[in-house]
Parts: structure tokens; sequence; C-alpha cells
């Protein structure tokens, strides 16, 4: 198991990289992609509950987020938020005609997930379009993967103390304090080597930066096992040997680069 999923950070951490590097299209095309299946991914644990969903609605709610997210900023959210909240009211009233008794949870599912993974999403196009965007992207990306993998080492050697022992029995207290550890010295050792090309990053910002990462973005993880668990399923999918889905592995990602946004504007 290890080393499936090293061969596959192997090729997918890179590759994610090099795409937040090159930006353009290509991130953009990418990153939409990602959130697509990890919507479909997404909706089909919805489904395994049992719960009414409609696919096209929540797809075209999270993708009209991060395209207007992409071409507009936050100046035209409150239009595009407005137009997913009425498709989603009318698809609930369409349901409590048809003697749906979860009428009222189906318009909450839909509204909870597409703000989720569409408004989240949306921040990996506001980091990167920020100066030095294509650093900052690259900084909190690699960051939250090293947070991951200090989680990772430290919880398979030392951790005893259970956080949610039913929710994710293998996530310890011990492997949360050793993602933050690896979150500040690994900020605080970039915050030193990347001012040549990331001027307004220093040895404190990058260990605050790495601090908070360390801190917030296991949440994101957490959420998503929760809704896995519930569904009574151990992956969102297997695109990625190892890893499981692609909500697996970017479940922390959308919190890091919505973290990573507010961080970077305060450091500037």
């Amino acid at each position: 198991m290890f080393w499936t999923r090293f061969k596959s950070a192997l090729i997918f951490v890179p590759l994610m990289l090099a795409v937040s590097y090159l930006g353009g299209a290509i991130y953009a095309v990418f990153i939409l992609a990602a959130m697509g299946l990890g919507t479909w991914e997404y909706w089909r644990l919805l489904k395994t509950m049992g719960y009414f969903v409609s696919f096209p609605l929540m797809l075209g709610g999270v993708l009209t987020l991060m395209l207007m997210r992409l071409f507009a900023g936050f100046t035209s959210m409150d239009l595009a938020l407005v137009v997913i909240l009425t498709a989603s009211a009318i698809l609930s009233l369409n349901r409590f005609e048809k003697q749906d008794p979860q009428a009222v949870l189906t318009f909450a599912l839909h509204v909870s997930g597409i703000l989720y993974l569409g408004w989240l999403g949306g921040y990996f196009f506001s980091l990167r379009t920020l100066p030095n965007g294509a650093w900052w992207t690259m900084l909190s990306l690699g960051l939250v993967m090293l947070v991951d993998l200090g989680a990772y080492i430290i919880g398979v050697k030392f951790g005893k103390h259970k956080i949610f022992p039913r929710l994710s029995p293998r996530k310890s207290w011990e492997g949360y304090a050793g993602g933050i550890l690896f979150g500040v010295g690994f900020g605080a050792l970039f915050g030193w080597i990347l001012p040549p090309v990331l001027p307004e990053l220093s040895v404190g910002e990058g260990a605050l930066l790495g601090l908070v990462m360390g801190v917030l973005t296991p949440f994101g993880d957490i959420f998503i096992s929760l809704v896995k668990r519930i569904a009574g399923v151990k992956d969102s999918g297997t695109l990625i040997p190892g890893h499981g889905g692609i909500l697996d592995r970017t479940d922390t990602w959308i919190w890091a680069v919505m973290l990573g946004y507010y961080l970077a504007r305060l450091f500037s």
C-alpha cells in the first residue's frame, strides 16, 4: 500500500506543481477537470446514502462558481449564487410535488455541495491570479502535501491517541502534531530560500503559513471522511492508485488554496 501511494505521488504531485507553475489554459482545464471529477465522486457518495441529488445541477453549479471566479473574480459571485439558489429551490419544490419527504434536504444538499466544492475550488484561480501567484500556489500546495506527509509518518510511527476513533481510526493526535511540525518547519525553510522569487515571504511568515496549514487543512480530510463513512465506503473513487479518488487527494488542497490566498494577501 505504501509503495503504491508513493509511486502515484511521484507522478501526481510533480504534475500538479508543474501545471500550477505553467498557469494559463493548461492550469484552468486541469483544475476544472479535477473538480468536475471530484463533484461526480461527491454526487455518487450522496446517491449511495440514498439521497436524491441532480448531478447536472451540482456540476453546473460548481463549474459556474469556478468559471465566474476565473474570469470575474469575486465581483459577480452574488449573481451566480442567486442562480444556484433559485435552481436548487425549484428542484426541491418539484421533489415536494412528487411526494418526496426529503425535499428540503434536497435543497440543502445541493447548495452545500456546490458551495463547498465550487466556492472553495474557486480559490485555485483566486490564488493563482495574485502577483507571484504561481509561487504562492506551488508553496500552498507543497506545504499541505508536506503536512499530510508529516501526519502520516508520525502517525504511523507514534500514533496512539485517536482523534475520531469511529470516523477515522488511523488519525491520531500525534500524527496531527507531526503534520503541524512539518508545516511550520518546511514553511520556515521555504521562507528562507524563496525570497528571490517570492520577496514578500519571510521565515516567520513561512512558518505562520505552515502553522495555519497544519492546524486547519486536516478538517478538509475529516469532512470528506465523514461523508465516506456515512456512505459506507473507504475511498471516494479509484482513479489514483493507493490514494483513492480525486476527492481523497484534493480534500485538503481546496482548503490550502483558500488559506494560501488570504495569507498571501496579508503578507503582500
